[in-house]
């Protein structure tokens, strides 16, 4: 069939419309909190604040900008490696989070934020948009390349709904405790994203199979987002931790992972090649694994060498997905999985939901005093009978929540973006900026000394100006013996 990939009115119609649409909800729900607004001064005053250091905005802000950064560069320069794709990658990332996180400050403030028919905006909430926003990105890897602007801005949109749904279900309702996002960012995203790719499956995809591979300044630029992510994966984490103790263990535990899962990667990356080289994609993916899988019991008491075994095994187990699983899952089962997330968000997220529920169910009263366990876990008041037991069934219960709700929504997903009216190009086009980004091709300029033996009225290459170098003067050949030199008739020196 053929593939109209014309987005002039399709596009600007969706964007504009969407926008509309979040300037009239903000302007009927979306106030400022107290913290936030003009009446601040009067708030410490009755509450006896001193100093305007205690507004909230100067705890929370320094995170906020680094899982902002983590959003808006990490997740859009790793997704750069496609050779023909860095426009999109970087620009539909960028598109999908600045509407994405809009609409997560709507539904998540709806859910969590909202008093007197309000929904009251603080530093705080831009945290949580943050990591909403965070599972979109992990979902556009599973699709990049395949997938429209338009597709995208839709694929967000019922993204971000079935997200806040799944975070106040496990984390109100079932009383889990996921404070990186194992299970409700990374392992709902990963599993979202890879059922809407299996849906969305292009049999042909073959065609555009050159297009899929890097080149070396497309790694490089991958590379950043890699670091990017590693170096602020501690923030993200510990961003949404309670004050004191907890934010503090939960940076220290992802920090530990995370130096634990490079090693690992490195290891399991030299070991499988015949030649004891390592991988590029190995090495840009696998070693973030440690701080997805950490996150779920990144502020519980999971101890040092914990974080250190869980960064240690979620480092192998990526790269050997990266090395094995991703060509089994698409020949055997479908899965065309542009970015491997399955190996760097899927996998260790399951695993963080596992060690979330062991070491809430088996945390120590002899290292953690069980006055510890109380205030770590909240149990108290409704929850006074609650045991660590429990907590730990919570902790698996949502996990296989969120494992469901990605599924069945990415099926209702898939099936809605595989209508052909979305602008999605086809499959010999994939993979391919030109599609819907205007690109200038670089100009290869090549220099041919002018022949002034030889000169033409009109040079067919425009002239370079010649320097006056020693080293940039050609050799005079010798001149030849006068019995090898053909005579050339007078008239061909006419022009």
């Amino acid at each position: 069939m053929a593939w109209n990939t014309n987005l002039r009115w399709r596009l600007p119609i969706t964007c504009l419309v969407l926008q509309v649409i979040m300037v009239v909800l903000f302007g009927v729900f979306v106030r400022y909190d107290v913290q936030a607004d003009a009446q601040w001064w009067l708030e410490k005053k009755l509450k006896n604040i001193s100093s305007d250091v205690e507004n909230e905005f100067y705890y929370r802000y320094p995170s906020f900008q680094d899982v902002h950064a983590m959003v808006f560069v990490g997740f859009g320069f790793l997704m750069t490696f496609l050779q023909r794709y860095g426009f999109s990658a970087v620009g539909f990332n960028f598109l999908l989070a600045a509407f994405g996180i809009q609409w997560a400050l709507l539904m998540q403030g709806w859910f969590h934020f909202f008093e007197a028919g309000r929904i009251t905006l603080s530093v705080e909430n831009i945290i949580q948009a943050d990591f909403c926003v965070a599972s979109s990105c992990v979902a556009f890897g599973a699709v990049l390349g395949k997938v429209s602007p338009i597709q995208l801005l839709i694929m967000t949109f019922f993204q971000v709904t079935l997200f806040a749904v799944n975070e106040f279900i496990l984390l109100n309702l079932i009383e889990a405790k996921d404070a990186g996002g194992s299970m409700t960012i990374h392992t709902f995203g990963a599993y979202f994203g890879l059922t809407v790719t299996w849906i969305l499956y292009r049999k042909n995809l073959e065609q555009s199979k050159q297009r899929q591979s890097s080149v070396y300044h497309s790694d490089l630029f991958s590379m950043i987002g890699t670091l990017f992510l590693w170096i602020y994966w501690p923030s993200f984490n510990s961003a949404g931790s309670s004050h004191g103790d907890a934010q503090h263990r939960a940076a220290l535990n992802t920090y530990l992972s995370l130096a634990a899962s490079v090693l690992t990667t490195v290891t399991v990356s030299s070991v499988i090649h015949k030649k004891g080289k390592l991988d590029m994609v190995h090495i840009q993916n696998a070693t973030l694994a440690g701080g997805v899988g950490v996150g779920t019991a990144a502020e519980m008491m999971l101890t040092p060498y914990g974080a250190l075994i869980v960064g240690f095994f979620c480092g192998i187990f990526s790269t050997l997905g990266f090395a094995y699983l991703t060509p089994f899952l698409e020949s055997r089962l479908r899965i065309q999985d542009t970015c491997g997330i399955h190996n760097l968000h899927g996998i260790p997220g399951i695993i963080g939901g596992i060690v979330g529920a062991v070491t809430a169910a088996f945390s120590s009263p002899d290292e953690n005093r069980e006055s510890g366990i109380v205030h770590s876990f909240g149990f108290g008041g409704y929850k006074a009978n609650w045991t660590k037991r429990l907590q730990g069934k919570s902790q698996i219960f949502g996990l296989l929540l969120s494992l469901a709700m990605a599924l069945v929504g990415g099926i209702i997903m898939g099936f809605i973006l595989k209508l052909p009216f979305w602008g999605q190009a086809a499959d010999e086009n994939c993979f391919e900026d030109s599609i819907y980004w205007e690109v200038h091709e670089e100009v290869n300029s090549v220099y041919i000394p002018e022949d002034l033996a030889h000169k033409h009225s009109t040079s067919l290459v425009p002239a370079m100006p010649l320097v006056a170098s020693a080293s940039m003067i050609p050799p005079v050949p010798p001149t030849p013996p006068a019995s090898l030199v053909t005579p050339v008739p007078s008239a061909s020196l006419v022009h």
